[in-house]
């Protein structure tokens, strides 16, 4: 086994004795050498564990989205639950307080404000309250979710992005800098906002095609990207170029993933050109040569890959597979080392990876997933198993807590910080709700009253009469919208009723 290509169904000669083989056919030289001195890689990570939660502690009666997007379709931090889901006449997602585990009620209220399908969904690292979304209508929107549970749709987004001509497939935002938010589309653009002021800061069209997935650095310096050209990019969005770039990092034509590892790697996965899955790590300042491969199987669902920079772990999500494969990222080769697969029975539609400042100290968890099934989302903990009662120093290094490290002004005159880090010793708890502290007059500070966009004019401008047909207006329109999305879910019900021979 070359120091490059190894496949990942094969444990290393270190991490245990007769794991070379598929055969099953144990090595009797490792074996001897095993007699003599200790052969098994040291790492608190090898036995971790992933368990599925009680039934009870799920969410059911979700209707996933059914859109051939390969996003993952859901995103969770230590306050809610957010899924996109299926919706008549437009596009709309669920966004649920986490603590509403059970049956979700039918008719719980959506955030329903675009007019096309949603395609991803991320929420803010500084705002627990708020989610950035983006959508087939060309557009993206920041919304603002109340702690307690919606009592009706939600359809005003607190600012609406308008700057894409296509479809907004990804929306991710920068892990230091208060209120930056980065949106590509299927118009091969990149944008980089102010959402605090609606305006866009930086724009890049260096993509021929389309943007497979996009993926800041620790410090939000630089971003990767994957594109259908083949090419593997690293982009310094405030020069706005290419730093340096990659063709062909995976030799298969179906589409990679690559991902920023702490130290400054790549992650990538995708195929080879006989269509196995493999995944990849790679130095950004020599391109010429991975620093591993690995191969997989033979599925074809892409791999979403979440990292986890405090243990170094990735964890690896396949559409459509049954399983979790998570390893750990070392220096000493091989250097992605696999640790072990979490199976279940039912595949899944996509996937939620919970920041570490929202997972379970008291019980080991070092990470939980929330795996979406058609009709219900599943959480998953990942436990490191301990006798201990004790907080475990070791599993728990201070993490990225909630507070920016920068200003927009700052990041965009080139300055770069690491996030701030808090200790999990007392666990994480989020607050009530969280208001965003700025400088200057921000949007996030308060819910407007009518949604703002980039080419919405001043409403102080308009003579009070006018405001207040245009007010009335607006209600009427939305109480039209809301009778009209009971009488669809009606008439769906009785639908579904009649197709099933129950009427």
């Amino acid at each position: 086994m070359s120091r490059f290509q190894q496949c990942a169904g094969w444990e290393e000669e270190e991490e245990g004795v007769g794991r070379g083989g598929t055969d099953g056919q144990f090595d009797m030289s490792i074996l001897g050498k095993s007699m003599s001195r200790s052969i098994v890689r040291q790492s608190k990570f090898r036995h971790v564990f992933g368990q599925g939660v009680k039934a009870e502690q799920g969410y059911d009666d979700i209707r996933v989205s059914k859109v051939t997007w390969d996003s993952s379709f859901c995103a969770v931090n230590p306050k809610f639950l957010a899924v996109i889901v299926e919706s008549s006449g437009g596009g709309a997602f669920l966004a649920l307080p986490l603590s509403k585990a059970g049956r979700v009620d039918k008719n719980y209220p959506l955030v329903i404000g675009h007019s096309g399908p949603v395609l991803d969904i991320d929420w803010c690292p500084h705002n627990d309250n708020i989610l950035a979304s983006g959508s087939e209508d060309c557009s993206a929107m920041v919304w603002q979710i109340p702690d307690q549970s919606l009592s009706r749709p939600l359809s005003e987004p607190i600012v609406v992005l308008e700057g894409h001509s296509k479809r907004v497939g990804i929306v991710s935002w920068h892990p230091t800098a208060r209120n930056i938010l980065l949106t590509a589309g299927s118009d091969n653009l990149i944008i980089i906002w102010n959402v605090g002021t609606g305006e866009p800061l930086v724009s890049m069209d260096d993509h021929p095609d389309l943007i497979y997935n996009v993926s800041w650095n620790y410090n939000g310096s630089l971003f990767c990207t994957t594109c259908k050209d083949r090419r593997l990019r690293v982009c310094d969005p405030r020069k706005r170029e290419v730093v340096a770039e990659r063709l062909a990092p995976h030799e298969g034509v179906r589409p990679m993933r690559a991902i920023f590892t702490k130290d400054g790697n790549i992650f990538t996965t995708g195929f080879t050109r006989m269509s196995q899955r493999e995944l990849g790590l790679w130095d950004p300042t020599n391109f010429e040569e991975p620093i591993a491969v690995l191969e997989l199987d033979t599925s074809n669902g892409v791999l979403l890959p979440y990292y986890d920079p405090d243990a170094n772990m990735v964890y690896l999500c396949g559409k459509g597979d049954s399983s979790i494969r998570y390893f750990e990222i070392t220096e000493e080769p091989p250097y992605v080392h696999y640790l072990n697969t979490f199976s279940s029975k039912e595949p899944q539609r996509g996937m939620g990876f919970m920041p570490k400042r929202g997972v379970d100290v008291s019980k080991c968890e070092i990470a939980r997933l929330y795996k979406l099934h058609d009709k219900k989302c599943e959480p998953i903990t990942m436990t490191v198993p301990r006798k201990s009662d004790l907080f475990q120093d070791d599993l728990y290094p201070d993490t990225a807590g909630p507070e920016p490290a920068l200003e927009p002004e700052e990041w965009l005159e080139g300055r770069d910080e690491d996030p701030i880090l808090v200790s999990m010793r007392q666990g994480y708890v989020p607050p009530k709700s969280r208001e965003l502290k700025v400088a200057k007059k921000n949007v996030l500070d308060s819910r407007p009253n009518t949604r703002r966009s980039m080419s919405t004019c001043d409403a102080n401008s308009l003579p009070p009469q006018v405001l207040e047909r245009l007010l009335e207006e607006l209600q009427n329109l939305k109480s039209t919208v809301l009778s009209q999305e009971k009488r669809i879910c009606d008439l769906e019900n009785k639908l579904s009723q009649y197709t099933n021979g129950t009427a």
